[in-house]
């Protein structure tokens, strides 16, 4: 017997490596499958999204946001039911836990994510608003919301941005797949009276909280979209209109370059507004030519 007890042995080794080849290979085969039915997901939402981005019509544009959205999350609601996936977003928050990460960045880490997750949330849940919306040479800029937080314990309005369409490309050095999105923001305010006489200007350039590439912390997020926000101090008492320009530049994989630019005109609400007598902090004071100044004493010449 004992000198068939080491033939067993070898068998039942065999065996066993067979078996676990085998379910190896079956959980290969498997993600295979589970990634190229997401890939066809998001494939169906860029080929349907082109005409969001640049429809002209801004009615159209909200009438159609709702049922887009919806259709798109049905899609990756059936996608999580075929391969029994988690539906709570949070695959970004648990791979940080399971790192361990001890360094200042992880707050910063979850901060994007929490940030990134609120818009994702309203896209899903249908809640999805812009308050204010235009498009130029294939991009879409949403003003997402503009509410008035402490920041510091000082009150700003608060810009958030999405930008639907911008360049980018994958790149991998082998080891580390990456995307890169080329999306170069340049913003300036024109601050007016009631009679059009202008009073301040301010400029910045990208964003603060830039997220450039939200499938980085919730993968389900739709393509193509770069998030964001300017704090806004204040304005003085006597601004009653304002004009943001915003201009964003995006270069493509293949060379060509694409500059963006959008108008919005807007009465300045009570709440963006200091109270009579207060100051602007920070302001700086510079000389304009008079006709500069007021577009009426330039129209009387």
């Amino acid at each position: 017997m004992k000198r068939y007890f080491g033939v067993i042995v070898l068998i039942v080794g065999i065996f066993l490596a067979a078996v676990m080849t085998t379910r190896a290979s079956s959980a290969r085969a498997f993600e295979a499958q589970r990634d190229a039915d997401f890939a066809r997901v998001q494939k169906d939402y860029l080929e349907r999204v082109g005409w969001l981005r640049v429809n002209p019509d801004e009615k159209a544009y909200r009438q159609e946001l709702s049922p887009f959205f919806k259709a798109y999350f049905e899609q990756v609601g059936a996608h999580h039911d075929r391969y029994k996936l988690s539906k709570n977003y949070d695959a970004y928050l648990e791979e940080l836990e399971k790192r361990g990460d001890k360094d200042d960045r992880v707050q910063d880490r979850k901060a994007f994510y929490e940030y990134t997750r609120q818009v994702f949330d309203q896209m899903r849940e249908g809640k999805y608003e812009p308050m204010w919306t235009a498009t130029d040479k294939g991009m879409r800029l949403d003003v997402v919301s503009a509410d008035v937080v402490k920041v510091l314990d000082k009150p700003q309005v608060r810009l958030r941005l999405a930008l639907w369409g911008a360049q980018r490309e994958e790149r991998s050095d082998g080891k580390v797949k990456k995307m890169v999105t080329s999306a170069s923001f340049k913003t300036q305010w024109k601050l007016t009276d009631e009679r059009g006489r202008l009073l301040g200007e301010m400029s910045a350039e990208d964003p603060s909280m830039k997220v450039d590439f939200p499938e980085r912390f919730i993968a389900e997020f739709p393509p193509q979209m770069v998030l964001g926000h300017y704090d806004m101090d204040l304005v003085p008492n006597e601004v009653k209109k304002m004009e943001i320009s915003f201009q964003v530049s995006s270069r493509a994989a293949s060379g060509g370059d694409a500059t963006a630019s959008y108008v919005w005109k807007l009465e300045v609400p009570s709440e963006w507004r200091l109270g009579a007598g207060e100051k602007w902090e920070g302001a700086e004071v510079t000389e304009r030519p008079e006709e500069e100044i007021d577009p009426a004493k330039a129209a009387r010449k």
